[in-house]
């Protein structure tokens, strides 16, 4: 995951706060001017209010007014039908029971006395003092709303005047608590309620799940990840997240487990790779053990009867122990390079008198096998190398030991050029054996690696000295490679870099000469130190970085 668009948990846990607090704010307000203009115009409907405000939400006198007129019209209506019902307590309750419902009540007087009182917290006595006398909110011609008489400071009292059958005055009285919330109020506040904590569940859920996804779940999936590298499984993917911490973590473990992936994969190759040189190595001491006990034997038995046979016996044995012995060798130089510590003794080498010095001895022993050796230099006189004289003059017996090793023509050629690459030495060694493959050409300097299957005595081998020569090549600072044609043969070529003087450049102050590469100290003293290039460390088993060159 890209970096840029990740967010750190800092960050994170910031926004997710405050989105917590701005976005229930935001919609309960808008919840709030939605279910208040929606109760507004439901009001409006419901009592015939022409222009019905926010006020009408509110005010409760005003509600609980409307209700009260409401309600006395209704009952004034059936006693219009049926006068004599106004005496029926019967009746009465049955009425004041529905108005129960809207917490209103209501007292009906007959002159001075209380004919019916349906208000639970209020004795007649106490009503007689309370309630006006008859005639005490006339209606009017012009008004046909009922008057409004407040008896306390927290209720509110509605109140017809009629005349009963016998003549005497009465009076209908409905009342009702300002304290209470009126059913409208009561229903808004309750959906208000609902409405923020269904928006506060919604908010809160919605960010806990984004905090969740981008923390708990990748570490869930590292839970996983880690169960199972325990049981061994290397072969899944950790995936990163939008934290940054987090994705930091998982791509840290995604190398990691890149790398025991890796590990594990290079313990099967090495595991492979050395039972296949204990094979090779059994394979290749048993050939010539072998014909060292028949030899012996021969001796034993007095087969080799004369002094030649004696002499081919004996040569033969020790041909034989020196197979061994350059096996053995190949073997420890083996375990030198898998532990990384092949020793060094690097010095300043004049490429011309090395590379002539080793085509001499090279040159006398090829002739004892009937190869053919040519030599090439077109190398200046001067040019030096860093090396380890004894590890590279190996490297070249192993190339040359390989061209024998393959080589199926008559008469036998090897070619030996020295060429001048900039700041580089190129030696190219070119036979003329059998070639290789090139599905094998790749290959060829990796350990243990052998084009031929068959492992004839002839051309056996541990089959590590091509890559014995790629080891000590790189930690030279240099690199091989091997180009070849099947039945026209091989050139492997290696390239090492040129030693350079420091170049000396006059000194301004002295008048005399210092190294081109000095450079000024620090501060104001106009002291100066240099830049020493030095060699390539000798310490032993200690790999140099590598200089890639394409070949």
């Amino acid at each position: 995951m890209n970096r840029n668009t990740v967010m750190n948990l800092k960050s994170r846990i910031a926004f997710s706060f405050f989105c917590t607090v701005l976005i229930p704010v935001v919609l309960c307000a808008a919840a709030l001017y939605g279910l208040t203009n929606l109760n507004v115009r439901m009001l409006g409907r419901q009592y015939g209010i022409e222009h019905p405000t926010y006020e009408s939400v509110y005010n409760n006198s005003l509600l609980i007014s409307l209700q009260m007129d409401d309600s006395l019209e209704q009952i004034t209506a059936e006693l219009e039908e049926d006068a004599d019902r106004i005496q029926n307590p019967e009746w009465l309750r049955q009425i004041n029971d529905g108005l129960k419902s809207k917490e209103i009540y209501m007292v009906v007087r007959k002159g001075a006395r209380i004919l019916f009182n349906g208000a639970p917290t209020l004795g007649d006595a106490q009503l007689r003092t309370m309630l006006p006398a008859y005639g005490g909110s006339p209606r009017t011609a012009a008004d046909d709303d009922l008057g409004i008489i407040q008896v306390r400071t927290d209720a509110l009292l509605k109140q017809a005047d009629f005349l009963f059958p016998d003549g005497e005055e009465g009076s209908l009285f409905l009342l009702s608590t300002l304290s209470r919330v009126s059913p409208e109020m009561r229903l808004w506040i309750l959906e208000m309620i609902l409405v923020i904590i269904l928006i506060l569940a919604l908010t809160s859920l919605i960010m806990s799940m984004w905090i969740y996804q981008g923390v708990i779940t990748p570490i869930n999936e590292l839970k996983y990840a880690t169960q199972r590298i325990r049981d061994g499984n290397l072969d899944f993917t950790v995936k990163g997240c939008d934290v940054r911490e987090i994705n930091d973590l998982c791509q840290d473990f995604e190398e990691m487990r890149i790398r025991l992936k890796q590990s594990a994969e290079e313990k099967v190759a090495f595991d492979r790779e050395s039972k296949e040189l204990v094979s090779n190595i059994s394979h290749d001491l048993k050939t010539p053990v072998t014909a060292i006990k028949g030899y012996v034997e021969g001796i034993m038995d007095g087969v080799a009867d004369t002094p030649e046979k004696m002499d081919r016996y004996v040569r033969t044995i020790y041909n034989k122990a020196n197979d061994i012995d350059r096996l053995i060798d190949e073997l420890t130089m083996y375990a030198k390079l898998d532990t990384n510590r092949i020793p060094y003794n690097f010095t300043k080498l004049s490429v011309t008198e090395y590379f002539d010095d080793c085509v001499e001895e090279l040159r006398m022993e090829l002739d004892g096998r009937g190869i053919r050796l040519s030599y090439f230099n077109y190398m200046r006189e001067d040019a030096v190398i860093i090396a380890d004289p004894e590890q590279l003059k190996r490297v070249i017996n192993n190339i040359i030991g390989n061209s024998i090793k393959y080589m199926d023509k008559e008469p036998g050629v090897i070619n030996i050029r020295l060429r001048d690459v900039g700041d580089f030495i190129q030696a190219e060694f070119e036979d003329n054996g059998k070639g290789i493959s090139q599905k094998d050409i790749g290959r060829i300097f990796d350990r243990f690696y052998r084009t031929d299957a068959s492992r004839s005595s002839r051309q056996g081998g541990s089959g590590i000295g091509l890559s014995i020569v790629k080891k000590i090549l790189e930690d030279h600072e240099g690199k091989v490679w091997a180009t070849s044609k099947e039945g026209v043969g091989t050139v492997i070529y290696f390239v090492l870099r040129k030693y350079r003087e420091p170049e000396i450049l006059p000194d301004a102050d002295t008048g005399g000469e210092q190294p081109a590469e000095l450079t000024a100290a620090a501060g104001s003293t106009g002291k100066t130190r240099r830049k020493a290039r030095t060699a390539p460390r000798q310490k032993a088993g200690r790999k140099q970085k590598s200089t890639t060159l394409k070949g």
